[in-house]
């Protein structure tokens, strides 16, 4: 059905850090590392200025078969074989049609607003040795990426580099980095690769949320699991005016509204190259209408809502062809993988408490 990318890191484990091998290639990395550092070019946004969005180098391409010589010959033989081959491009991941349209979107930016750093900024996190950088350089320039912040880490977490940052959002293979992020509060997800991909938009960005435990708290969710889908749905109509708490993602959609009005604001609403989602099981009638005014009351708005009353999400997504959709519930990431759409699980709430394949999410 799908393949859900290994946590351990490419080619490092989390608590190692090996000196490299050969010298000459580590000598070599590093130059070449100090020369692209000169190059940055000076439309370069400051990180309290952009919408940093930090990549694993596991989700951003495709790294399976080096992984596979780590952990059957070891690290030092996975180095050698990097080294070997730092001229062949890695093939592109689940992350790469999403960064590819970040960057899609920073393009018409810079048009609307030449001077301006409200930018969409990319940084590629990996645990390797400074001296594999030189393959993910040259696979960067393969692909014509603009990425122009690297941070590896050598075996260590990068989780206090990503709050340096400002990280707006956090993806990776590693859903223990991921639960490690959303607990230092920088809105996380661990992404899978799908057996097969729907083809998305090269023009457009487009973002799906789940609204439970993603976009909102999981208060709700836990009055479904605790006592049913009956006071589930009285507890939504006596709090009907009461706002829901924040999400781990809020802050993320916050921040794709907040570049979506700088299109607007030179008239290009409908032409717009962001484009925000909705997708949820709760019901318009019976519990719709509190996320609607809790949204509103944010200050957000979203493209499109869909309340699906528990049908699946599947389907829908496949309609809509989002480069990323977030959801809580593994049930509906693999759902999703399913029909082809690049599903993320955001490891937050009740719902990790429960059986991840259950069908009931009328509170989702």
């Amino acid at each position: 059905m799908w393949a859900l990318m290994q946590a351990a890191p490419v080619g490092m484990p989390p608590s190692s850090s090996p000196s490299p091998s050969p010298t000459s290639a580590s000598t070599r990395a590093s130059a070449d590392i100090r020369q692209h550092e000169a190059a940055v070019p000076s439309n370069t946004p400051k990180p309290e200025n952009a919408v940093t969005v930090a990549v694993s180098s596991r989700v951003m391409f495709r790294t399976e078969r080096e992984q596979k010589v780590f952990e059957q010959k070891g690290v030092e033989e996975y180095l050698r074989y990097q080294i070997e081959h730092e001229n062949e491009p890695f093939a592109p991941g689940p992350a790469f049609p999403f960064v590819k349209a970040l960057e899609t979107v920073n393009a018409r930016l810079r048009e609307l607003y030449p001077q301006s750093e409200e930018l969409f900024d990319i940084v590629l996190v990996t645990y390797n040795h400074a001296h594999v950088g030189i393959r993910l350089i040259n696979t960067i320039n393969h692909h014509n990426l603009f990425i122009e912040r690297f941070c590896m880490t050598g075996g260590s977490s990068p989780i206090g580099y990503l709050k340096a940052w400002h990280t707006n959002l956090y993806l990776s293979a590693d859903a223990d980095k991921v639960r490690e992020a959303l607990a230092e509060g920088i809105a996380a997800a661990t992404m899978f690769m799908p057996e097969k991909l729907t083809e998305v938009s090269e023009s457009q960005l487009r973002v799906a949320f789940d609204g439970d435990a993603v976009l909102f708290s999981d208060e709700s969710e836990r009055i479904f699991k605790a006592h049913g889908l009956d006071k589930f749905f009285e507890h939504e109509r006596d709090n009907e005016d009461t706002l829901l708490d924040h999400g781990p993602l809020k802050g993320f959609l916050e921040a794709l509204g907040k570049l979506q009005k700088k299109f607007y604001a030179k008239g290009q609403r409908l032409d717009c190259p962001i484009r925000t989602y909705l997708v949820t099981a709760r019901s318009a009638a019976s519990s719709g209408i509190r996320a609607l005014k809790t949204l509103r009351a944010w200050g957000l708005e979203i493209d499109e809502a869909l309340f699906l009353a528990g049908a699946p999400k599947g389907p829908m997504l496949e309609k809509i062809r989002p480069h990323i959709y977030f959801d809580d519930q593994m049930f509906h990431v693999e759902g999703a993988a399913e029909m082809g759409t690049v599903a993320a699980h955001v490891p937050y709430g009740i719902a990790q408490k429960h059986n991840p394949k259950q069908k009931s999410s009328v509170g989702k």
